[in-house]
C-alpha cells in the first residue's frame, strides 16, 4: 500500500471517530468517541496485542459509518453495526483478524449472557435493550459453536473491554495516540 493511500485511510478512520466526539453512545453517559477510547485504553492496559487494541478502538465503527438511513434498534444504534463495521474495515484494507473481532463482539455478548446469568445482570440498561434486537442469549448449541471459534477468547476480551468502557470522565489517551498504531498496521498489510 502506498504511503499516500495509507494516510488517506488512517485519516478517514480518525475523522470518523473524531466526528463521534459529540455523538451520544446510546444513553450510556459517554460519547461514541469516549467509549472507543476507553475500550482501546483498557486493551492497552491489559497488554493486548495490537490487533485487539485496534478492534477495541474500532468495535463500534459500524454505528458511525452506516449512514443516516441505516435501520436503528429503536434509537439504540444501528442494526447489525458489527457486520457493517467489519465490512468497512475490510474495505480499508484492515487485517481480517481485526474485522473478525469487530464482527464478533455482539455474538460475544450473546454468548456471555447465555453462559452466565450474572453477566446479564451486570449489563447496562442500554446493553440489555440492544441485546433484545441482537438475538438475545445464545442457546447451548450456539454457545458450543462460539467456543469452537479459534479466536473466541479474543472475542470475549474485546467484549469485556466494550462493556467496561462506559465510565464518564475516565482519563484516557487522545485519539491521536492511536494514529501511529493504525499507520503501522496498514503499512504491514
Amino acid at each position: 500500500m502506498k504511503a499516500d493511500d495509507r494516510e488517506t485511510r488512517v485519516a478517514a478512520i480518525l475523522e470518523l471517530l473524531e466526528h463521534a466526539r459529540g455523538s451520544d453512545y446510546i444513553g450510556e453517559g459517554v460519547s461514541q468517541l469516549e467509549h472507543a477510547l476507553q475500550a482501546a485504553s483498557l486493551a492497552r492496559a491489559a497488554g493486548a496485542p495490537d490487533s485487539e487494541i485496534l478492534a477495541a478502538l474500532l468495535h463500534d465503527v459500524g454505528h458511525l459509518c452506516a449512514g443516516p438511513d441505516a435501520p436503528s434498534m429503536d434509537g439504540l444504534g444501528v442494526v447489525r453495526h458489527e457486520s457493517i463495521g467489519a465490512a468497512y474495515l475490510e474495505s480499508l484494507g484492515m487485517d481480517p483478524r481485526i474485522a473478525e473481532l469487530v464482527r464478533g463482539h455482539v455474538d460475544a455478548k450473546r454468548y456471555l449472557v447465555g453462559a452466565d446469568p450474572r453477566y446479564a445482570a451486570r449489563l447496562s440498561d442500554a446493553s440489555r435493550e440492544t441485546l433484545r434486537h441482537q438475538g438475545g442469549a445464545m442457546s447451548d448449541r450456539e454457545q458450543r459453536a462460539f467456543e469452537a471459534l479459534p479466536r473466541h477468547r479474543a472475542l470475549l476480551r474485546v467484549r469485556c473491554w466494550d462493556e467496561a468502557a462506559k465510565e464518564p470522565g475516565r482519563s484516557v489517551e487522545p485519539l491521536a495516540a492511536y494514529a501511529s498504531l493504525l499507520r503501522d498496521h496498514l503499512r504491514a498489510r
